[in-house]
């Protein structure tokens, strides 16, 4: 079981390096541009400031992926939805990573009084809409054709997870 913990300013080049590689070789990001440690400084710091989880999944002695959940929308009347992201290192993936980090973000997101977590998720990724199921959400609707990567359309599948249920 990997050690999920949260993220430090020593995490910030193991971060980058994961992220950079899901800009480059996959959808799962849509971001064209790869990022500097200073941008993903100024990401961490802020999404701690405000008492939002950065979290990481360490195994085998490294970092080897790192969750977060930030502002589904930026109106008040989506105060407690928040919308998150999960990324593994490829050498890491299928050994319980993504799915711990999940379920660490979803505890975080229920002790912090929020409503709903919602996943936005390149419509044909299946391992992280496997992913996203077999952790409780459920699928909300797809907007099709709305991103563009590697010279194709992309369609944006939402999935939702409500966490406070009885609260509707």
């Amino acid at each position: 079981m990997p050690e999920i913990r949260d993220a430090t300013e020593a995490d910030l080049p193991a971060i980058l390096a994961i992220f950079n590689e899901a800009i480059r070789n996959t959808t799962a990001v849509w971001h064209t541009q790869e990022m500097t440690l200073e941008t993903r400084r100024a990401w961490m710091q802020e999404r701690q400031g405000r008492g939002l989880p950065v979290l990481v999944a360490v195994a085998d002695g490294a970092v080897r992926g790192f969750a977060s959940y930030g502002d589904f929308r930026p109106f008040a009347g989506y105060a407690l939805t928040v919308e998150h992201s999960v990324y593994v290192d490829p050498a890491a993936q299928g050994r319980g990573l993504g799915r711990a980090l999940l379920a660490a973000l979803v505890a975080r997101a229920e002790a912090a009084g929020l409503h709903v977590m919602v996943a936005g998720i390149e419509a044909g990724n299946a391992a992280s809409v496997r992913l996203h199921q077999a952790a409780g959400f459920t699928e909300a609707g797809v907007l099709r054709q709305v991103g563009r990567k590697f010279d194709r359309w992309l369609d944006l599948l939402f999935m939702q997870k409500i966490l406070r249920a009885g609260e509707r």
